[in-house]
Order: structure tokens, then C-alpha cells, then sequence
């Protein structure tokens, strides 16, 4: 089989709608209906959507359709075939994709082809089945060729090929399930920004090496295009060595920040220091005065204790003192000189004393 290729021939004849066969679309991509000869033979009678909802049997899986244009596949789609997948706890997901012709002529040119889109559909966890080139406008003959039992879009109604709502004959026939749109994200929102930023990605892509014949870019815009690159180019490096210099001058504030509270702890170290030594309380102090002491002490004479014990001696023994430096009191001096001289003599004793 061309669009399941971990299936073999005995797996063909196998049953669509087997758990077994739901479990290889997790790691390979989903089949296609038209190159798999394999058909649901489970029972398929009519289902309302509380039955449904309900829960069916393992072999009878809600046969659940979406299709779509799908171009520039997106998370807008994803989410609308997440939804269609979860509406119901039994549910087999067939995503029918629309054909390059079909589209072109109701809807507009495509960025991807059909091929391309096909595939991109395929490897969606959610789809079980692509149909390719489905119908513009459903069929009763296409609903029971596929055993569909609901169809699943968002409410707004789809007015295209002459209709007000294409859908609307399945919502009176009682298949139709919505889902919700995502805001913010559509293919055309996404062609506005290109187109939008033409420049911008024209720029981009030269870059990347696309010469100005694909692009369809003109001569003169390509040399413009290329000379905006190199300008790009130079803002880029003066940027960079702006966010450098500003790195360095950063690095250089965090260092500078770091020395100086350094400097105030050696500082305020250093004062403590000199405040310990040479404070009012300081040990220079201390150790000036008890040296001070030490000096006073050494100059200072040695005083003969008050009370010291004596010894008797008889007062035959005991001279008399004699002043030698006193005047004799009978012999008065003969002269000045002599009289200047007795008073320095007795300066000089005194002195002596001292």
C-alpha cells in the first residue's frame, strides 16, 4: 500500500475502523482512502448525535468528516481537527482536501499545491484518512461511499459555488457538528504579513542565497535589497560592540564597586586599629604611662623607712654631729670676703644635699 507503507498485503484486507489500525497512524503517516482497498465492514447503522456521544463499540467507530483547502497548514487547522477527533469517545477522523482545480476556481490560488497540502494533512496526529481532490459541495453518494456518520466545521455559514451556506443540507439532515474557530490565525493572515513585509522577507531570502529571478525582484530592487543587507549588516556590529562596551563598562562598575568596599573595611579596620593604640584608653597610653613610672621611680631617691629599729648605744659613744659649714657663733668674720665665702660654702652643702 503507497499511502501506509508499514501495512502489509494481509493488512490491506483488514478493517479501517480496528483499533489495531488507528494505533499505526501514531508512528506513519495517515492512508488514503483512494490507494487502500481496505473498506469499513463493521455494521453501520445510523447514528444520532446521543448515541454518539454516548459511546459506540470498539469495531463501530463514529466516522467523523472534515475537509478544507488547508494551505499554509497552521494551528488554526490543527485545532479544528482536534476538535472534530474529540467530539465524540469513538471517533475515526476522515480530513478531505480539495483539489488545486476546485480551489483555484472557488476560492483563489493557493501557495501550496495539492500534493503538498495533501501530505501536510497526513501527518497531523489527529486525521486517521485523507480522501484526496473531495468535493466542493457534499453528496449523498459521497457521505455513504465513506459511511459518514457527521460532518464537522465551525457554524458560520460557508457561502461559495452559488449557495448561501454549502452546509446546509447537512444541518437539516441532522449531521452536522460545529467546532470552533481560532482567532488570530488564518491562511490569509499569514499571506497579509508576507505581502505586507514584502521587503522585508524579499531581503530575507536573497540573503539566503535565492537570486532576484526567483524572487521576481528587479534589477534595480535587488541592488537595493543587497545594499539594505549590508547596512543591516553594519548596524548588527555596532550593536554588538555597543552591548560589549556596555559588558565592559559593567564588569569595570562591579569591580570598582567591589575595591572600594574593600577600601572602606581596610579603612575602618585600620581606624579601629589606631584607635585601639593611640585612643584615650589605648595601650600607647598605658604602656606611656607605666614607663613614665618606671623613669619617676629610677630618678626618684630612696626615702629611709619611718620606723626603722635602732641600736642602743650608750651616749659616751654617740658623737656629737658637727656642722662644719655652720659660723662659729664666737668668731664672727674678720672680713667681707670671708663672710661671702662662709655663704657660698653653705650653698654648695646645700646643693650637695640635693
Amino acid at each position: 500500500m503507497v499511502g501506509h507503507q508499514d501495512c502489509t498485503m494481509e493488512e490491506d484486507t483488514r478493517d479501517h475502523c480496528t483499533p489495531q489500525f488507528w494505533r499505526k497512524t501514531l508512528t506513519a503517516p495517515a492512508p488514503f482512502a483512494d490507494e487502500s482497498s481496505c473498506q469499513c465492514q463493521a455494521p453501520h447503522e445510523k447514528l444520532t448525535i446521543a448515541q454518539a456521544r454516548l459511546g459506540t463499540p470498539v469495531d463501530r467507530p463514529v466516522r467523523v468528516y472534515a475537509d478544507g483547502i488547508f494551505d499554509l497548514f497552521h494551528s488554526g487547522h490543527a485545532r479544528a481537527l482536534m476538535q472534530a477527533k474529540t467530539l465524540f469517545p469513538n471517533s475515526y477522523l476522515l480530513v478531505g482536501v480539495c483539489s488545486d482545480d476546485l480551489t483555484h476556481k472557488f476560492k483563489g490560488f493557493t501557495v501550496m499545491n495539492e500534493a503538498e497540502r495533501y501530505e501536510a494533512l497526513r501527518h497531523c496526529r489527529y486525521v486517521d484518512e485523507v480522501i484526496r481532490d473531495a468535493p466542493w459541495t457534499l453528496t449523498p453518494e459521497f457521505l455513504e461511499k465513506h459511511k459518514i456518520d457527521f460532518v464537522a466545521h465551525d457554524d458560520i455559514p460557508y457561502s461559495s459555488a452559488g449557495s448561501d451556506d454549502v452546509y446546509k443540507h447537512i444541518k437539516e439532515a441532522g449531521m452536522f457538528v460545529p467546532t470552533q474557530r481560532t482567532e488570530g490565525i488564518s491562511t490569509s493572515d499569514i499571506i497579509t504579513r508576507i505581502v505586507r513585509d514584502y521587503d522585508v522577507y524579499a531581503r530575507r531570502n536573497l540573503q539566503r542565497g535565492y537570486t532576484a529571478k526567483e524572487l521576481n525582484v528587479s534589477f534595480i530592487n535587488e541592488k537595493k535589497y543587497r545594499f539594505q543587507n549590508q547596512v543591516d549588516k553594519m548596524k548588527e556590529k555596532v550593536k554588538n560592540v555597543e552591548e560589549k562596551s556596555k559588558e565592559f563598562v559593567n564588569r569595570v562598575e562591579e569591580k570598582s564597586h567591589d575595591l572600594i568596599q574593600k577600601w572602606e573595611e581596610k579603612s575602618r579596620e585600620f581606624i579601629g586599629n589606631f584607635l585601639e593604640l593611640f585612643g584615650p584608653d589605648g595601650a600607647w597610653k598605658q604602656m606611656f604611662q607605666e614607663r613614665s613610672s618606671r623613669m619617676l621611680q629610677a630618678l626618684s631617691p630612696k626615702q629611709s623607712p619611718v620606723s626603722s629599729p635602732t641600736r642602743s648605744r650608750s651616749p659616751s659613744r654617740s658623737p656629737s654631729p658637727t656642722f662644719s659649714w655652720l659660723p662659729n657663733k664666737t668668731s664672727p668674720p674678720s672680713s667681707p670676703k670671708a663672710a661671702s665665702a662662709s655663704i657660698s660654702s653653705m650653698s654648695e652643702g646645700d646643693e650637695d644635699e640635693k
